[in-house]
């Protein structure tokens, strides 16, 4: 077996909404997917799809027109320049650009910077390839990485760091970057020999200024991951793209061609659609975000579960009130048990005890209803 592996666990986030998953009448607020359906020209794309009899493999990179796709999106959204045919590579979700890219770059006794809390999947990835992750705690930044840690964290690891991870808008605080910051950290970052992982698979549910990516500001450095489940309420179709430098995607996509060979023929044609004529669907479904965001936070405040307003995703990141102790998991086993509502503990991210994470990627009835019940809980307790 391989030794790294006795070095990580298996997912808590998804082993915790299974055992909630069992309590009669429970109302989860706990993965992080869109409870919207796939557009009806998408679906019927890839209906189209299976009808031609399109099931045959794919180039590995993915369609060319796939890829020619995603740059024109990109560089519509956000002013990226990336050459689709050797810039450009389709993976099997926003999941498989981050090993493929990860596994790509990393040899053992590299390092890689990961602000924290963060989404925990890149931990794992980097152990498994004998890499060892350097954790920036952000909670006491309002969880943003600031220039003066960035700056020091690579003087004291840089001759081992490889890489760093940005996640923004983040899971699961809803934190993100504006450009004046993020081009604090490019004047930072261009000073060293390093990747930028910079996961923006969230970039369409930004509320307030527009998204800015680093692939437009530190293009020959930024391994750009972004896809279609967030923004087209694709998630089961596993459809995701990673943009680059040419020569590093031709060997990303080497690990993705041993791993996986293509994405899925079907789901490829179906994110064509989106791309090409589903430009803005995702801005419906942020505007009913919006709302709900609002509702949740004002409510979350009142309620005494100090929550600041997210700039992006939809996850509300709540402070578990003091008189519950900092035992997240405690507190979220019982909030089930006793008020049928199940919510993510923070200690399943890095630096996220004494929090919940709250996906508000769920009907406004939903959130009102478990609102109601939060309430009554915490009235008795």
């Amino acid at each position: 077996m391989k030794k790294e592996l006795l070095d990580v666990e298996p997912s808590s986030i998804l082993q915790f909404d299974k055992d909630v998953s069992q309590i009669p009448n429970i109302i989860k607020l706990t993965l992080g997917e869109p409870d919207f359906n796939t557009p009806d020209h998408v679906k019927q794309a890839g209906q189209a799809s299976i009808a031609a009899n399109h099931s045959h493999y794919t180039q590995s990179p993915g369609l060319p027109s796939l890829r020619v796709a995603a740059a024109q999106f990109l560089a519509s959204k956000y002013g990226t320049d990336y050459d689709p045919a050797t810039q450009v590579l389709t993976t099997v979700g926003a999941t498989g650009a981050i090993y493929s890219a990860l596994t790509a770059i990393l040899n053992p006794g590299d390092e890689v910077i990961i602000p924290i809390p963060i989404f925990p999947l890149y931990i794992p990835i980097v152990k498994l390839n004998g890499a060892t992750p350097i954790f920036v705690d952000t909670s006491q930044d309002g969880f943003k990485l600031t220039p003066e840690k960035l700056a020091n964290t690579l003087a004291t690891h840089r001759d081992k760091v490889k890489a760093i991870v940005f996640n923004y808008p983040t899971n699961p605080t809803g934190v993100t970057y504006r450009q004046s910051e993020l081009e604090a950290f490019v004047a930072i970052l261009k000073q060293y020999d390093i990747f930028v992982i910079s996961d923006e698979i969230y970039s369409e549910l930004t509320y307030g200024e527009p998204h800015v990516s680093l692939g437009k500001l530190l293009p020959e450095q930024t391994l750009l991951i972004n896809g279609v489940s967030k923004s087209h309420a694709m998630t089961g179709w596993r459809i995701g793209f990673i943009a680059g430098p040419a020569a590093v995607i031709s060997k990303i996509n080497m690990v993705h061609q041993f791993t996986v060979t293509a994405a899925t023929t079907m789901s490829q044609e179906a994110a064509l659609e989106a791309m090409q004529h589903g430009l803005d669907d995702g801005q419906a479904m942020k505007q009913e975000y919006l709302q709900r965001r609002d509702y949740l936070v004002a409510e979350l405040n009142r309620l005494g579960m100090a929550t600041a307003v997210p700039a992006g995703a939809f996850y509300a990141f709540a402070k578990i009130p003091a008189r519950f102790g900092s035992d997240s998991f405690a507190f979220c086993r019982k909030l089930a048990q006793e008020a049928q509502v199940a919510l993510i503990p923070g200690a399943a991210f890095p630096a996220g005890e004494g929090y919940v994470r709250i996906s508000y990627a769920a009907s406004m009835a939903k959130l009102t209803e478990a609102c109601q019940r939060l309430d009554k809980f915490l009235a008795v307790n």
